[in-house]
């Protein structure tokens, strides 16, 4: 029984940053999913996988998974930077295609 802990990314339908200021802890697959013959769905009889734990700092995670024996792989946040953008940048004569209406 493997653990990962990680920070989630950004969903794409949101602008914020919201949820993802926590770090995360799911566990890894312990066996594979199958496909159930009749309604073609996928299924497997694994409950951890439906385990998610969120926890303040990675401290916080990483001494959850020291306590209980649990092996863990932390996966550090690639930080963005902020982009610099202006209105006027539409409008620029840099443009790799010209503006128009």
């Amino acid at each position: 029984m493997t653990a990962r802990i990680f920070k989630p990314a950004k969903n794409a339908m949101q602008s914020g940053r919201a949820m993802t200021r926590e770090w995360q802890l799911d566990y890894e697959p312990e066996q594979p999913r199958a496909i159930e013959p009749l309604m073609g769905w996928t299924s497997s009889g694994d409950m951890k996988q439906q385990l998610t734990l969120r926890f303040d700092t990675k401290e916080d995670a990483v001494a959850y998974c020291e306590r209980n024996g649990i092996a863990y792989q932390v996966i550090e946040p690639k930080d963005s930077g902020p982009r610099q953008v202006a209105y006027a940048d539409n409008f620029a004569f840099r443009r790799g295609e010209p503006w128009t209406h």
